[in-house]
């Protein structure tokens, strides 16, 4: 397993591809390319049976450029990173810092595969993969990309706490549409790692994580709010949009991915919340006086309501 730092100072855990199923990939990148080649080459040869020799080599020579060295860069440019070959072997090209490849990195990557690769059978890619520490050719180190595996067995993300219940709801209007990809992945990756880290760093880099978001959705986050707060509960937001388009407007987040599979409660954050404030509690009734719940009990001797020599109340018993 490899570290790289983000530029967020932000470590994530990639696996870079051996060198067996590097080539097996590639090997099964040429094969798809060379098939491809040939098939219009010899198509191309057969309605342009009347050229001279001149024309012949510089459509082949054509031929070669598009196919063999333009074809892998627009395939890895549309697919991020993922060729035919590398999909069958679960690999993937991604940036130094994690994020997904250009065209810029596919053009670098493309153009200097075209020499380590075809030009010298391989031997100089090999080479220079056994070399460095984590597996890349010469063309890599140009890009300044890397091959990972995506599939990894017993794999897990690690666990992302998720933002305290006073801040529910509270950024549901934010426009998230401004935020790149690179800033998603660093904020997750801080969150996931923010009870690993020393206070203060973590406080640093949770503020510069929050400055950053809040330049791209225009929304800063509000003194009364941790920095750490405010980055989970915006990837709150932006996970819960997700679920609602892909499974519709009633899904709880706490069904996929906050409160585990089976939606229980999720562990206490690993960062500092404000505390809620507490519910009234409803005032206690005044303790009623005992001379007015109870009646006074009659004296020995004297007679009772409504008897001879006692109060008038009214009553007169019948005859």
């Amino acid at each position: 397993m490899s570290e790289l730092v983000t530029g967020e100072a932000v470590a994530l855990e990639l696996r870079p591809a051996k060198l067996p199923s590097r080539m097996l990939a590639e090997l099964l990148d040429l094969i798809v390319a060379g098939a491809v080649y040939l098939a219009v080459m010899f198509a191309v040869l057969a309605s342009t049976s009347s050229l001279d020799d001149a024309a012949t080599a510089a459509i082949a020579i054509a031929s070669f450029l598009l196919l063999l060295v333009g074809g892998p860069i627009a395939v890895e440019t549309l697919s991020h990173g993922r060729s035919v070959g590398k999909l069958a072997c679960g690999l993937r090209v991604v940036r130094d810092d994690g994020g997904p490849i250009r065209f810029r990195h596919a053009l670098v990557r493309g153009a200097m595969g075209a020499v380590e690769i075809l030009m010298s059978a391989g031997v100089i890619a090999c080479v220079a993969s056994l070399v460095s520490a984590r597996g890349r050719r010469v063309g890599d180190v140009f890009a300044g990309t890397l091959v990972v595996r995506e599939r990894v067995p017993g794999a897990s993300g690690g666990f992302v706490p998720p933002p305290p219940p006073w801040l529910a709801g509270r950024f549901s209007g934010l426009d998230l549409s401004g935020v790149p990809d690179g800033l998603w992945l660093a904020v997750r990756q801080y969150l996931a790692r923010a009870g690993q880290l020393d206070p203060q760093v973590s406080w640093t880099m949770a503020a510069r994580l929050a400055s950053d978001l809040g330049e791209r959705t225009g929304a800063p986050a509000p003194p009364d709010v941790p920095p750490a707060a405010y980055l989970a509960a915006v990837l709150h937001e932006r996970q819960a949009r997700e679920a609602r388009r892909a499974f519709g407007g009633d899904a709880a987040p706490g069904a996929w991915g906050w409160g585990g599979p089976t939606g229980a409660p999720a562990p206490a954050p690993a960062f500092p919340s404000a505390p809620s404030p507490a519910p009234a509690q409803p005032a206690a009734p005044a303790p009623v006086p005992a001379a007015e719940t109870t009646a006074p009990e009659p004296r020995p001797g004297s007679a009772g309501p409504g008897s001879a020599g006692g109060p008038s109340t009214g009553f007169v018993p019948p005859a």
